[in-house]
Parts: structure tokens; C-alpha cells; sequence
């Protein structure tokens, strides 16, 4: 029992910088690389280790020695998840400090990734910069929503976009938009003649081209699309649409990943059974929402509105009615 008190003790030297050095080395896996991301020399971080290795009775850190990069020993992992926490706390805790100072005047920092940068981003910036000029916007842009998500925990940006549901974490959201899925095709295909996407069923043996981080959509054709042929995967949304366009294949995308002027491809609706992909605007839920912030979401809720009643009026090929696209599509033919 005596034992167990000193050890407890003992972690009460435990400061927030030591904390900050291990999260650091993990993540850059070098002193050096650890030292210049926190302003400090390579031997105080060194040391700091060092003093955390004292104080927790563990080694901590594997020092290959030489240009080799150094790890975590399995303390060592065991701690940064306790570490990790607490610097995130941190960050966030200086992230609501400059929010409450600097007010209506500050920088809104949002998280976003390519369909929603492309397709929302534009009208909603305009719409707030009108009725916010003095707020900087800065945006970060990432393929993948957990990295942004990531971001968001450790108060390195004040907003993301994701899609739900939302993975556990200190998160709160607003739903955005709820985006449906189209079959893509090429313009000159045979599927586009007919108006309409054919049943799943009909897929099986179709050359597709798929996404290289994102499985949502393939997990949801191969349980009901025997032979399923991914031939190329991108997370580039216009190298997916030019290899469509080009008659490589066909993809299944979110309506809001689609360029309506680009006429090489036509978006086909699919029936109801496909879910759709649901937008919301995240937050952390610990930390201060400012007004900025606040008048960010509502405006983006009031464009995600205007999308779905677009959607909901649109022609059998998916474009809004007496849209530029479609328009041009049909001189076209």
C-alpha cells in the first residue's frame, strides 16, 4: 500500500510540457523534428523524457541511435494515449482564449474536404463574408474526415465538415445536407440513353471506378451486385469524373461530387434503397462556439436546404431543371 502512495506521488511531477514532449516525439519520430514543432532545444526535449521516464519508472522511448527514427516502447504507447488527451484539452483551452479575444474580428478556421470545397464553399464564404467582413476564413482541406476530426479534437480549427455518423469523440453537429448517391456514367454510354440508372443487379461485371480511401458506397453495391469489377480507384474527384467521361467505367458518387458543366457525364438517380450520405457541420462540444461560428452553421444550413429542394425538382438525368447542363445536354443530341 505504501508502495502504491509513493508511485501515485511520484506521477503528480508529471508536467503538461513532459506530456507535450512525448506527443511530440511520437509524432515526429525524432528529438530534433520534436524540438523545432515545439520551440525548444534538442537536449531540453531530451531531457524532458528523460525526466518522464524518472517519474513513471518506465522506459518510454526506444533511441535507435544514428538517422534512424526512435519510438514508442509499449509504456510509451500507453502513456501518449493520456497524453494525447491532455495536450488536445490544451490546445482546445487555447484555441477558446483567442476565440473570446479577439471576437467578431478573429479567424474562423473550417475543415472541409473536395465536393463540399467545390460545390457548397463558394456561395456560403460570399454570404458570410457580406455579413462577417471584419472575420478571416481559413480553410483545411483533407481526404480523409478523421484527420480533420482529429484537427477539430486538438483546437487546431473551429469547424468541419463530415459526413455522419461521427466517430466517438468530443463532438457535437448540425445536419447539413442530405447528399444522394447517382450512378455516374459517360454521356455516350448506354446506360445515359436511358434516362435512369439500371437495377444494381445489372452492375455485375461493369468495369467501375472506385475510391481509394472511402468504402461506403462499394460495401453497399457488393451485397447487392454479384461481380463486382473496381477497376481504378482515385480520391480525386476529377480524375474519377474524366475516367468516367472517357466511357472507362461508371462510379457511384454523392450528387454533390458531380460538376453539373461537365457534360462528358451524366448522373443517373438511383432508387430509394441507396442511403444517402449525410453532411453536418462539427464542432467539439467542450469547447466555446463563438457567434461567427454559430452564424457559419446557420447559414450553411440554410444552403443545404436550397440544395435538397434544387435536388427534389430535378430532371430524370439529375440535373436542376433548366440547369446550364442539362441545357446544353440536350442541343447535344
Amino acid at each position: 500500500m505504501l508502495a502504491s502512495m509513493i508511485q501515485r506521488d511520484r506521477f503528480l511531477g508529471v508536467e503538461l510540457r513532459h506530456f507535450a514532449a512525448l506527443e511530440a516525439v511520437a509524432r515526429t519520430r525524432s528529438f530534433g523534428a520534436a524540438a523545432r514543432d515545439l520551440g525548444y532545444t534538442q537536449s531540453a526535449v531530451s531531457q524532458q523524457i528523460a525526466q518522464l521516464e524518472r517519474i513513471v519508472g518506465q522506459r518510454l522511448v526506444d533511441r535507435p541511435g544514428g538517422p534512424r527514427p526512435v519510438s514508442l516502447t509499449e509504456a510509451g504507447e500507453l502513456l501518449l494515449g493520456h497524453a494525447d488527451a491532455i495536450v488536445a484539452h490544451l490546445g482546445a483551452a487555447r484555441a477558446d482564449m483567442a476565440a473570446l479575444a479577439e471576437g467578431s474580428a478573429g479567424t474562423l478556421r473550417i475543415g472541409t474536404y473536395q465536393s463540399v470545397g467545390a460545390r457548397l464553399l463558394p456561395r456560403l464564404l460570399r454570404r458570410f463574408r457580406t455579413a462577417w467582413p471584419r472575420l478571416e476564413v481559413r480553410f483545411t482541406e483533407a481526404t480523409d474526415a478523421a484527420d480533420l476530426l482529429r484537427l477539430l479534437e486538438h483546437g487546431r480549427i473551429d469547424l468541419s465538415f463530415a459526413d455522419l455518423p461521427l466517430p466517438e469523440g468530443p463532438f457535437e453537429s448540425e445536419e447539413i445536407l442530405r447528399d444522394p448517391y447517382v450512378l455516374l456514367v459517360s454521356a455516350r454510354s448506354e446506360f445515359a440513353e436511358r434516362g435512369e440508372a439500371p437495377p444494381l443487379r445489372e452492375l455485375a461485371g461493369v468495369p467501375m471506378i472506385g475510391w481509394r480511401t472511402s468504402v461506403e458506397p462499394e460495401r453497399f453495391l457488393r451485397g447487392r451486385s454479384p461481380r463486382l469489377e473496381v477497376i481504378y480507384r482515385t480520391d480525386d474527384n476529377g480524375t474519377l469524373a474524366a475516367l468516367v467521361g472517357e466511357g472507362l467505367g461508371v462510379a457511384l458518387v454523392p450528387r454533390l461530387v458531380v460538376n453539373p458543366l461537365n457534360t462528358s457525364v451524366v448522373p443517373l438517380p438511383l432508387d430509394t434503397s441507396v442511403p444517402p450520405r449525410t453532411i453536418a457541420l462539427v464542432w467539439h462540444r467542450d469547447r466555446y462556439r463563438s457567434p461567427a461560428a454559430e452564424a457559419f452553421v446557420e447559414l450553411a444550413l440554410e444552403l443545404g436546404a436550397d440544395y435538397e429542394q434544387r435536388w427534389d425538382v430535378a430532371t430524370p438525368t439529375g440535373q436542376p431543371s433548366g440547369s446550364a447542363a442539362s441545357t446544353s445536354r440536350r442541343s447535344d443530341r
